[in-house]
């Protein structure tokens, strides 16, 4: 743990001190849900995202031909969680992953769920993979990750394969007090091919994913 000056860009890969650190009620309901085109799925989230139609449209467009056996619609919605822009609280990901951290979640979530669906669709599509990712908070949260204890995160985990690409300014820098999370995986997504910054090496977890402390 290093402590100095800076700042760096949030993004997020830094969002684990958004974890609400206890049990939550599982989602459902869009299991059962038709499968849809990525305009039809964000349609019900515009009031949320206001911006979110003219993203979707860059994303489709960014993903044709799509990599990996999804359609253009699955590779689409992934590039499109991963986009970041301003106001941040209108941002995709922003939006979607304070909805799963929260207690009301099951309340919330209902204008998403053909998202979810579209999204969770092509993520299960993905192979699996089984490594050694990476994910880091610019706060010392040492004493909250007690060793022996498992945890839950509830929102999409974006981890990277590089620990180089953590240590960057762009990320957590490596003079910061900081926190970081080496993570066994057995089932991350890697989500490069269908990113809109390829350059992170992108591991993505899935919501609900849980963690024990060693």
């Amino acid at each position: 743990m290093a402590e100095a000056k800076g700042t760096v860009h949030f993004n997020r890969f830094l969002d684990v001190s958004e974890e609400p650190g206890k049990l939550l009620q599982p989602i459902e309901g869009y299991q059962s849900l038709e499968l849809v085109s990525l305009e039809e799925a964000i349609e019900p989230i515009i009031k949320f995202c206001p911006d979110v139609r003219r993203r979707a449209y860059i994303a489709k467009g960014n993903c044709d031909p799509p990599k990996d056996g999804l359609t253009q619609d699955e590779s689409a919605s992934i590039f499109l969680y991963t986009m970041e822009w301003a106001p941040r609280d209108q941002c995709l990901y922003v939006v979607l992953n304070s909805i799963l951290r929260s207690k009301n979640r099951n309340r919330l979530i209902t204008p998403w769920l053909l998202f979810m669906k579209l999204l969770l669709t092509a993520l299960f599509n993905l192979r699996s993979c089984g490594m050694t990712v990476w994910r880091g908070v610019r706060l010392d949260l040492r004493k909250e990750y007690v060793v022996g204890k498992t945890y839950t995160w509830w929102g999409f985990s974006s981890c990277t394969e590089s620990l180089h690409v953590l240590e960057s300014e762009s990320f957590l820098g490596q003079e910061e007090k900081r926190t970081m999370f080496s993570i066994e995986c057995f089932n991350g997504k890697k989500i490069r091919s269908h990113s809109s910054l390829e350059e992170e090496d992108e591991i993505l977890l899935l919501p609900g994913s849980q963690f024990i402390v060693k």
